[in-house]
């Protein structure tokens, strides 16, 4: 049996290859071993559905945020070694999922827009390309903590319409303290910021909230794509709940900057199951 795992920061979809050829799939919470210590993703993955399938599982493929140097790659083989003890695991970043999933064998870009974003640029078989992914304080440009962040600012700072700011009091019941406390204080602050993106994307017909998206994808492109040579003739593709909820803005984004956007999809883990059962 094959466990396959494509983990970010905020979730994980977990798909299992039985021997008759049966798949099973679960949605998890997020590993990131830049915030979690083998330890912390050990208890968690106990408290998951892992636990019922420890003896059973033979390999597994783990794709994760966080995971491209290898001190992190350890980190999650440690954690998963603590249940599957028998199991050949094989840790790789999140990124290489992305490309296998919307890429293929294709040559094109690969692009993450969940709560975190990062990018890469791939010939169809490798990664030759990245830009630095500088994690939710320094970077993040265009992923789901970095529009909730800038959403909070507005917030505090009363730099938004009265009647979007009233909105977010009455379903969030969020005054300055509160969000300092979340933010400062309190565990995952990206998935706390990025948690504002649901009412964002629900109100995206608003001109601002609509820009906040729009001008965030503008951000992404010149941090990002716009440093990879030759980008304006590669194929752009998407991976990400915030990519996919708010294509139709990511679209016009990417063609207002010359980016010929292609494949936009919430998960890879389809894409990424399909691909190694062509390895069986």
């Amino acid at each position: 049996m094959i466990l396959i795992a494509d983990s970010g920061s905020s979730k994980t979809d977990w798909r299992v290859i039985h021997r008759d050829g049966k798949i099973s799939q679960h949605r998890g919470v997020g590993f990131n071993p830049y915030y979690m210590t083998s330890e912390e993703m050990a208890i968690q993955m106990r408290h998951d559905f892992l636990v019922k399938l420890e003896d059973e599982i033979e390999q597994i493929y783990f794709y994760g945020a966080g995971c491209s140097a290898p001190d992190r790659k350890a980190e999650v083989s440690n954690a998963l070694r603590t249940i599957f003890r028998q199991a050949k695991i094989e840790v790789d970043h999140d990124l290489a999922a992305a490309a296998h999933a919307t890429c293929g064998h294709q040559a094109g870009m690969a692009c993450i827009l969940g709560t975190g974003s990062n990018s890469c640029d791939y010939d169809g078989k490798n990664i030759i390309a990245t830009r630095p992914a500088a994690g939710y304080i320094l970077g993040d440009e265009g992923g789901g903590c970095y529009v909730g962040r800038k959403f909070l600012i507005d917030f505090i700072h009363e730099e938004m319409p009265k009647y979007i700011r009233e909105a977010a009091i009455e379903r969030f019941h969020i005054t300055q303290n509160i969000i300092q406390d979340h933010v400062y204080r309190q565990p995952f602050p990206s998935r706390y910021m990025a948690s504002f993106c649901r009412f964002i994307t629900e109100n995206r017909a608003d001109p601002y909230c609509y820009r906040l998206y729009y001008d965030s994808f503008k951000d992404f492109f010149a941090k990002h794509l716009f440093k990879y040579e030759d980008y304006r003739n590669k194929p752009a593709n998407f991976v990400g709940s915030i990519a996919y909820y708010n294509s139709d803005i990511l679209r016009k984004a990417a063609a207002d900057s010359g980016i010929n956007v292609h494949i936009i999809i919430e998960s890879p883990i389809a894409g990424l199951t399909l691909y190694h059962q062509e390895l069986l």
